[in-house]
């Protein structure tokens, strides 16, 4: 059975997911894509031989001829089309956030533990990189006894004019915090986090440094530079009892030139990742042709927007805040 996807958005995101759908993952095709901008839509749809082009999601979403969805439109339209793909009972890969905010968030997990059936996928790639699920394999295994630290470099070359502060915490760090659940396998119990100095390039925001306690006591910090002018460098280190394990740095090419080595970086997360999106996106389908429900579920999508949101909190207070999330429900279990 081949799998008709329909994508919601053909920005940057969006339209790298489409011609990954349509050019790598086996088992499905790409037969409808939308767009606010209808013209952007339809450039977008013939690079990857989509029939339908549509300026409204949701009529995508009602299209008969769509058996799954994935949502890759601006943020505020996230919680709207994942409701509605839960209306219409199909499969949805909504990249993250799963909604502005906890509450949305939560609305859809409700909705969709009373379809009796898992129909939502959250966009957190990482889970799906080959380095961190080395690591995750060796904490499983423990072979480097427990886990005692878990340090976390998130830095961008150059964030949107609009990146504020407060955004850094909630779309930059947010993917840390759901890779330290998901390696470490637990919930944070505390945050502090504290802003540095602005810096030349980028006055109106600071840089952001979380400091996270785990239920067992792990550690877990992350730095969160949205400006750092070099490139896009994502890095994680985690300390146990008798070792440590690093992710080893991937990096677009070596060179050898006037007496130095080199090694270039990755200008954004589509080259860094691409390799955790491809198998996340053959992960989802496969798990659509088989109804096992694979990746960060909208459960997860909801923990880790409050958890950010908590983390905003203790931003904005200078205090450390508590964080309490309630038991997993057994649905996502």
């Amino acid at each position: 059975m081949t799998i008709r996807i329909g994508v919601i958005g053909t920005g940057v995101m969006g339209a790298g997911h489409a011609s990954m759908l349509a050019s790598q993952i086996a088992g499905c095709e790409v037969v409808a894509v939308a767009d606010a901008d209808e013209a952007r839509a339809k450039v977008v749809a013939g690079k990857v031989g989509a029939a339908r082009v549509f300026s409204d999601g949701k009529a995508l979403i009602g299209d008969t001829g769509v058996d799954a969805v994935v949502v890759a439109s601006p943020d505020p339209t996230h919680h709207p089309l994942v409701m509605e793909c839960l209306r219409q009972v199909k499969p949805v890969l909504c990249e993250k956030p799963l909604g502005t905010n906890s509450t949305e968030c939560r609305e859809i997990v409700e909705t969709e533990m009373r379809s009796g059936r898992r129909l939502v996928q959250v966009g957190f790639m990482r889970r799906f990189d080959p380095g961190y699920e080395a690591v995750k394999a060796a904490l499983t295994e423990e072979r480097h006894g427990l886990p005692l630290f878990l340090h976390c470099i998130h830095r961008n070359a150059v964030a949107a004019s609009y990146t504020t502060s407060e955004a850094i915490i909630l779309n930059t760090a947010v993917h840390e915090i759901d890779a330290a659940r998901f390696l470490l396998g637990e919930e944070f119990v505390s945050a502090t986090v504290r802003g540095t100095r602005a810096t030349r390039s980028a006055p109106s925001r600071t840089p952001q440094f979380l400091l996270l306690e785990t239920a067992s006591g792990v550690l877990v910090d992350i730095e969160a530079f949205v400006d750092a002018q070099y490139g896009y460098d994502v890095r994680a280190e985690l300390v146990c009892e008798k070792g440590a394990m690093s992710l080893a740095q991937t990096h677009a090419v070596r060179t050898w030139s006037s007496g130095t080595v080199g090694n270039s970086l990755y200008a954004d997360w589509m080259g860094r990742f691409d390799d955790a999106y491809r198998r996340e996106l053959q992960a989802w389908v496969q798990s659509i042709r088989s109804w096992k429900a694979v990746g960060a579920s909208a459960w997860d999508g909801y923990v880790s927007t409050r958890t950010a949101e908590l983390c905003l909190e203790a931003y904005r207070s200078r205090q450390t805040v508590t964080i309490d999330i309630e038991e997993r429900p057994a649905f996502y279990a």
